[in-house]
């Protein structure tokens, strides 16, 4: 079950202009082809880890998305068009 808080949601369509989120994230779950990726960064540990991937949308957009499985549930922490660092990283190691 996605799992998206009304302040990501909220940031989702204001700062990342994702227009419909919650469809965009479910669709580019769908359509990913490798696995996920853990963020060690130190500023984003969380317990469990934050994972993340990178996945087109069925219109094409790159998301890099990011989120917390907790006992099968899957929390959004965040969703926006992925940076060619992002996909670079993701192709990489996934």
């Amino acid at each position: 079950m996605l799992k998206i808080s009304d302040s990501v949601y909220f940031k989702l369509k204001t700062k990342h202009g994702l227009c419909e989120p919650e469809n965009d994230i479910i669709e580019a779950f769908s359509n990913m082809t490798g696995g996920t990726l853990i963020d060690i960064r130190e500023e984003h540990q969380s317990d469990p880890p934050t994972e993340w991937f990178v996945a087109e949308t069925n219109k094409g957009l790159k998301l890099k998305v990011c989120f917390i499985n907790k006992n099968g549930e899957i929390h959004i922490r965040t969703a926006y068009p992925a940076n060619e660092d992002e996909i670079r990283i993701y192709e990489k190691y996934k």
